[in-house]
């Protein structure tokens, strides 16, 4: 999944009419789902935050901000926030499956449309900013929305993108990538706001000031104040004490948790509590939260324990949660505050019950088909693999020193083999609906209207783009069940032995699943007109065909031996 999310502010927080007509403008872009709407009345700003497909956000951001310049009069605007324009900023952050790289462009495309068509003048900030001094966004809203058509006439300060003259209602945007920011805090068994604050100066990137044997703060020569840096780079915290929970807390902003991921936060803090004779009873995560972030928590503790993380997404989420202690305070639903689960289809063929998916199977609907049983079947094969993977990790004692040396030689193999067989049996679920939907494009593909030539010419593309799609996603089911047959020979030769018919099962359900395909990629093949692609796509599957069927004769051989 290539998952963007996009904080847009707007200058307006108390006319819901308003910010209603903005947001609409959001909900009716395909492929973004609207996450939150905070308005605030005070700073007469509304945060939005929105995720999506990197298309889908950047249109919606467009529509947004073109509905805001069109209904938020800056001449007549006030509040407590500092802003600069109808819509002030509109940053982009990475989630998943995409780079900051990604996002920075983005953000120029999403600005230069905004310049080019709205005649919004537009400045880049953050990752994305032209100059190191505008990658402080501070630095370019200096002045807001009243000085800002002065500030322009100085040619330093001329905008990335759009003409050097504020718009006369609009104003002027910032825009530009950013890291994830995951509000975070940490839950400590003491009232005393004191101890959270000694507590959070320690970990946060500012640190403290430094202090002399008399404990005054120390200056340098030029008389600023000199800081004691804190453990962790990137990591803003405070302490506060919370009546409503009647226990003082680290409020922290991760912001960037690549760096300083909240687990890692977490355990240094618990550590340091225990010495000073405070105890960490847990966390609460202040709105959503990536995928990955939760993934290496799991993966984190598990090889603290010296468990085998080569498991399900769920079992690390799991994980993560009891570990972080996330359910202290309030309740940690998964589904809500992981980003990847909230913006999840919840009507895909692999939510189904196995009881619903036969069911749906043996319907009059020719989707799902072939494919999507190819694909199940081959996932069934990789989670048979990562099982004997787990199922080897850790079980033996052992009568010398050569054997623990052979043995742990051989359960590094198996990890490896369970993580692989684990990546395959992702990718091979996802495949499931994948060949439904490419089935069901193909589809809408024919029903598009044909009474022109241009509507002729436009159809026929789109029908030949629907059937290249409908075979490849079988030819990838074949190449992913292929890489499960390999990891079955593993599997079977240095697997735990009790598990042996197991790593058979894999190899031959994998067979099954890679042939299946292989109907489904040569049933397509007719359709399509373009002969390299043809012959090139044909080629490659008899090759992989012909090499999995010989594997996993060996496999099945060497498995019958044994058994």
């Amino acid at each position: 999944m290539k998952i963007v999310e996009c904080v847009p502010n707007f200058s307006e927080g108390r006319d819901e009419a308003i910010i209603k007509q903005i947001t609409d403008q959001i909900e009716e872009v395909d492929g973004v789902v609207l996450l939150d709407v905070d308005p605030g009345k005070d700073t007469n700003r509304t945060v939005v935050t929105l995720v999506g497909t990197p298309e889908g956000v950047e249109e919606a951001a467009f529509r947004a901000i073109k509905k805001a310049s069109e209904i938020i009069d800056m001449q007549q605007h006030s509040g407590a926030h500092p802003r600069m324009g109808a819509t002030d900023v509109c940053p982009f952050v990475p989630v998943a499956g995409v780079t900051t790289e990604d996002c920075i462009e983005i953000s120029k495309k999403l600005g230069k449309r905004v310049g080019d068509e709205l005649k919004i003048p537009v400045f880049l900030y953050e990752h994305s900013a032209s100059t190191k001094e505008r990658q402080n966004l501070a630095n370019i809203r200096q002045g807001e929305f009243e000085g800002m058509a002065k500030k322009l006439e100085d040619p330093h300060w001329k905008p990335d993108f759009g003409p050097a003259k504020i718009h006369k209602n609009a104003g002027a945007l910032a825009t530009g990538a950013r890291e994830f920011l995951i509000a975070y805090n940490i839950d400590l068994n003491t009232r005393d706001t004191q101890k959270a604050k000694e507590l959070a100066l320690t970990i946060r990137e500012k640190g403290r000031r430094m202090r002399d044997e008399n404990y005054q703060p120390v200056k340098d020569d030029e008389g600023n104040l000199i800081m004691t840096p804190g453990i962790f780079n990137h990591v803003k915290a405070i302490g506060w004490y919370i009546p409503e929970y009647g226990q003082a807390q680290i409020s922290i902003n991760l912001t960037n948790y690549k760096i300083a991921p909240p687990h890692l936060v977490f355990d240094k803090v618990r550590e340091i509590a225990f010495e000073k004779g405070l105890v960490v009873t847990g966390s609460e995560l202040v709105g959503l939260i990536p995928l990955e972030a939760m993934l290496n928590a799991g993966r984190y503790f598990l090889e603290k324990q010296g468990s085998s993380y080569a498991v399900s997404d769920k079992e690390l989420v799991h994980t993560a949660i009891v570990s972080l202690g996330l359910n202290d305070i309030s309740e940690f639903d998964p589904n809500e505050k992981i980003i990847e689960y909230k913006i999840a289809k919840h009507n895909l063929l692999v939510n189904f019950t196995v009881k619903d998916f036969v069911d749906e199977l043996a319907s009059d609907s020719p989707a799902p088909g072939g494919g999507s049983v190819a694909a199940l079947c081959g996932s069934l094969a990789a989670g048979l693999t990562a099982m004997v993977g787990n199922l080897t990790t850790g079980k033996y004692k052992f009568k010398n020193s050569e054997e623990r040396i052979a043995y742990k030689e051989n359960e590094a193999r198996m990890f490896t083999m369970a993580w692989e067989a684990q990546q395959m049996k992702k990718q091979l679920i996802e495949a499931i609906d994948k060949d439904t939907e490419a089935f069901n494009n193909y589809m809408a593909a024919m029903k598009l209207p044909k009474k022109t030539e241009e509507d002729k010419i436009r159809r026929s593309e789109a029908i030949q783009k629907a059937i290249k799609d409908a075979t490849l996603v079988p030819l990838h089911t074949m190449k992913l069940c292929w890489e499960v047959i390999v990891l079955a020979e593993t599997a079977a030769k240095y697997g735990n032995q009790n598990a042996l018919s197991d790593a058979g099962v894999s190899a031959i359900t994998a067979l099954t699943g890679l042939k299946s395909a292989y109907f489904n990629v040569l049933i397509n093949l007719p359709g399509v007109k373009d002969k390299k692609f043809q012959n090139k796509t044909r080629e490659e599957a008899e090759k992989i065909l012909k090499q999995s069927v010989e594997l996993t004769d060996k496999i099945e051989k060497n498995v019958l031996e044994k058994l």
